[in-house]
């Protein structure tokens, strides 16, 4: 694999969604720069990672004045399929989400070896590839740690899309940040699967209904626009918790989302547009953690009263361990 790029991205927000005849200033010039994404299964309005890029590209095209345009594949062949047109078209930057994104940009990169490409959230070892990925343990152990702070019954709940690894990643270290809290905690997990795994709100409401049917009090979803399902299940029951992901879902249930574990996923695609467009593009895998500011928690706008100041300033010298290497993640 090609050498490993750490660096530090700035955290600046993006701009909420505007149609993108209106998205750029006045006082921004076009410039002949396109920019090409394709969204992950889940499609816009998932309010976890596409929305996130989405965010992200419209900024771009906001500050920096460049042309895009955004699909939404509904199965997995369609990726091959969209990434080929943007080649085609001669896009100068061509992104794609996810380890969905993962075989059709391996393929298309090499067919078209003059274009450049990005893929978030998995590694395409190419040398017309950007890969950026997240520390996702890093994060999902903040949550774990937060959930058993709230939890009145040491149960905690995991829902995720698929069993793949980039998910179990989130697994794993959301249930070693719970037992970093109270080592005798019960953290179940379970997977929606299926044909659409990350758009299936239904079926993820009856797994978190049954989840909380079984003693589980705090549940964190990381599956896309499934995750819907779970909010409407907590906002049904009065001792249930949750937990967003990728993007601040935190106001989708005021006061009982306790955090969403963010994952800069609109930082990155801003960045790496930006650095396209000044001719900086790099082929090579960034890893971005908390230390990057590329994973971190909301500011706990509707929880802090329920998980209280003491439990929010552990839940910051925990943070801090975690960058200083003071606790390690397996």
């Amino acid at each position: 694999m090609r050498a490993v790029y750490f660096f530090l991205i700035l955290l600046t927000a993006c701009g909420k969604k505007e149609d993108s005849k209106n998205a750029i200033n006045e006082g921004v010039k076009k410039v002949d720069y396109k920019v090409g994404i394709v969204l992950g299964l889940g499609g816009l309005g998932d309010k976890s990672f596409s929305d996130s890029a989405y965010e992200g590209l419209l900024k771009a095209e906001k500050e920096l004045g460049i042309k895009i345009k955004y699909v939404e594949p509904t199965t997995l062949s369609e990726f091959d399929q969209f990434l080929t047109e943007f080649a085609e078209a001669n896009y100068d930057l061509i992104i794609g989400l996810s380890f969905d994104a993962e075989k059709g940009i391996e393929k298309v990169a090499k067919e078209y070896p003059g274009s450049n490409f990005v893929i978030i959230d998995s590694v395409v070892d190419l040398p017309n590839v950007k890969s950026i990925i997240f520390n996702q343990k890093e994060g999902s152990f903040l949550a774990g740690a937060v959930g058993q702070m709230v939890s009145k019954n040491n149960s905690l709940g995991f829902i995720g899309a698929i069993q793949a690894p980039l998910i179990k990643n989130f697994y794993e270290g959301y249930e070693q940040g719970a037992h970093y809290m109270n080592p005798n905690v019960k953290v179940k997990d379970i997977y929606i699967g299926g044909s659409n795994p990350f758009n299936d709100p239904a079926r993820a409401k009856e797994l978190a209904i049954s989840m909380a049917e079984n003693g589980v009090d705090v549940i964190f979803t990381v599956a896309g626009g499934s995750g819907r399902g779970v909010m409407e299940a907590i906002k049904g029951r009065e001792n249930l918790y949750g937990i967003g992901v990728d993007s601040n879902q935190d106001g989708e249930v005021k006061g009982k989302i306790l955090t969403s574990i963010l994952k800069r996923v609109d930082v990155s695609v801003f960045n790496a547009v930006s650095e396209g467009l000044a001719g900086n593009f790099t082929a090579g895998t960034i890893v971005l953690g908390l230390k990057e500011n590329g994973m971190g928690t909301t500011d706990f706008e509707f929880s802090k009263e329920l998980i209280g100041e003491e439990n929010l300033a552990k839940l910051e010298q925990i943070k801090k361990d975690l960058i200083s290497g003071k606790i390690e993640i397996k």
